[in-house]
């Protein structure tokens, strides 16, 4: 088990400043989320149509249909490059996926992706764009260092806290994790499971 220095519990902001940064939080969530639908509404839309119109162009000049095409065919690909680079990007910022359906669906898309397979237990419950981004983002910075064997997520609501555990993880960056976590006044605990893996606990008060 390989973990970064940090201390076995990192703690929240105490009083006032809880408030604050949970509330400078929600709007950075807010500014990615709707930066992500206005990459997706408006450019990636765009080149989409842009995309189909050059298929029909090749069709309107037969006499010199097969040099047309040609070129008709490698902008095309060119846009399908931009096209998968803005969705990539858009992905990076608030996943579409966990906007429109929550957490256990969005997880479990990223969890396909990964070398090792990886259970995801989440409730179908919402909680918010700026939690759930936060747990999203948390999850898979417990997952960027890769695993060796199987990784379970279990995702529950207790009473007013959202707890979040990971186990089955080989290494993670605690402080990455945290940062966002903070500042919706959560905390990371980092432990050791029955297996003897690192096992990641995160908890966020749901508001």
């Amino acid at each position: 088990m390989a973990l970064d220095p940090a201390p076995p519990m990192l703690e929240p902001p105490a009083g006032d400043e809880v408030a604050r940064l949970r509330r400078m939080a929600q709007r950075q969530w807010a500014a990615r989320r709707d930066l992500e639908r206005r990459l997706h509404d408006g450019a990636a839309l765009r080149v989409s149509a842009l995309t189909l119109r050059l298929g029909l162009l090749s069709h309107l000049h037969p006499d010199e249909a097969r040099d047309l095409r040609t070129a008709v065919e490698g902008i095309q690909d060119e846009l399908h490059l931009v096209l998968q680079e803005l969705r990539d990007i858009a992905g990076r910022l608030y996943p579409p996926l966990l906007d429109e359906a929550g957490l256990g669906p969005a997880l479990r898309e990223a969890a396909g992706r990964c070398a090792v397979p990886v259970r995801i237990d989440a409730p179908d419950e919402r909680f918010g764009p700026d939690v759930e981004g936060a747990v999203y983002f948390a999850v898979l910075g417990c997952l960027s260092d890769g695993a060796a064997t199987p990784v379970e997520v279990v995702i529950r609501r207790q009473a007013d806290v959202l707890r979040v555990l990971v186990s089955g993880v080989d290494a993670c960056d605690a402080g990455t994790i945290h940062d966002g976590v903070r500042l919706l006044g959560g905390t990371v605990a980092l432990g050791e499971s029955p297996a003897g893996d690192a096992l990641i606990t995160v908890r966020i008060p749901c508001v």
